[in-house]
């Protein structure tokens, strides 16, 4: 009797052993049977909506799983679609790591100095390209380089390059800029164990006492001239100037901004950035549960002291050098 029970068992088994395997099959590829018979009718209709859902799931997550798998296969290496010029000690690193929180912005770690170092640029574009990491058909690739804001030939090599490629440049106060370049001068020699040469020496006319128009940190701050260099290539829409104060004490206003100028979504949110009481300023996560990220230790450092006296000076001295700049871009900051 037992013998025959088994052999009954593993009768029945078989065939729904199959059953099973057919009805997962129809599953994978979207099918579902939208109506099963018992006896005279058929399953009622919230069987039939049931069932109707379940086969729109299914096609949705496996076109999004082709979607996925396309994307991945044409993530190659390609040339920049953004280039943030400059300027140096305008706040060029936070802004590129706050963009880095879009999913649809990629960047590489480093400053590449291609178009500004000549022996760089001599190794040509497809060398370029490989410094890029690889990005998706709708990720953009920005690079960044203060350098380039002030090198006379950087506009017309990536004119060439790409005519309608965008630019950002983000400016600040031109005194604090002054001061935040020499700051790190400082730091700089310091890290050498030398003393670098006081900031009058430097800043001042060691004759008059005026301000020295070719000390190096004085000249880029003078945005006026190196914008207009840029403006003899490229039409102003196709250049963003971000106000780097504003930068500092509201990123996400600055980020809103560039998301419409690039074009993209809105994707990055207050979640992902916050003010670090203890850095003194704003870092980010990339979720809400993520684990910080803040500039280094280097970022954001305290400036050295400079007399009143002197900043009221080199504020009297930028003025002009402002108000052609406003009129050139047709906006104004608000530096004193």
């Amino acid at each position: 009797m037992k013998r025959q029970l088994r052999r009954w068992t593993k009768s029945c088994l078989l065939p729904l052993s199959a059953i099973l395997f057919v009805c997962v099959i129809l599953l994978q590829n979207g099918f579902l049977l939208t109506t099963v018979s018992f006896g005279a009718g058929p399953v009622n209709d919230m069987s039939d909506n049931s069932n109707k859902g379940l086969r729109k799931l299914l096609e949705k997550d496996q076109l999004t799983m082709e979607k996925h798998q396309h994307n991945r296969s044409e993530c190659v290496h390609r040339l920049p679609g953004c280039i943030i010029i400059g300027a140096r000690k305008c706040g060029t690193r936070a802004l590129i790591e706050f963009l880095k929180l879009h999913p649809q912005i990629i960047s590489p770690n480093d400053e590449v100095h291609f178009f500004s170092n000549d022996t760089n640029y001599k190794l040509g574009l497809e060398w370029y390209r490989e410094k890029m990491p690889p990005s998706c058909p709708d990720q953009i690739t920005i690079e960044k380089t203060p350098k380039y804001f002030i090198s006379a030939i950087s506009p017309s090599r990536i004119h060439r390059m790409n005519s309608s490629i965008k630019l950002i440049a983000i400016l600040r106060h031109p005194t604090t800029r002054v001061i935040s370049d020499y700051t790190q001068i400082c730091a700089n020699k310091q890290a050498k164990n030398e003393t670098a040469e006081p900031f009058e020496a430097r800043a001042l006319d060691r004759q008059t006492g005026h301000i020295n128009p070719d000390y190096k940190a004085t000249q880029i701050s003078m945005y006026y001239l190196h914008i207009a260099r840029w403006l003899q290539l490229f039409p102003l829409e196709q250049l963003h100037i971000v106000d780097g104060d504003n930068l500092i004490v509201n990123p996400l206003e600055e980020i809103r901004k560039i998301e419409t100028f690039l074009q993209l979504p809105q994707e990055v949110n207050p979640e992902s950035i916050y003010f670090n009481s203890t850095r003194g300023f704003y870092c980010m996560r990339k979720s809400k549960t993520g684990p910080e990220q803040c500039l280094g230790v280097n970022k954001g450092r305290k400036h050295v002291n400079i007399s009143e006296k002197i900043v009221s000076r080199f504020n009297k001295f930028f003025r002009p050098h402002n108000e052609r700049l406003y009129k050139l871009i047709g906006r104004r900051f608000s530096w004193r």
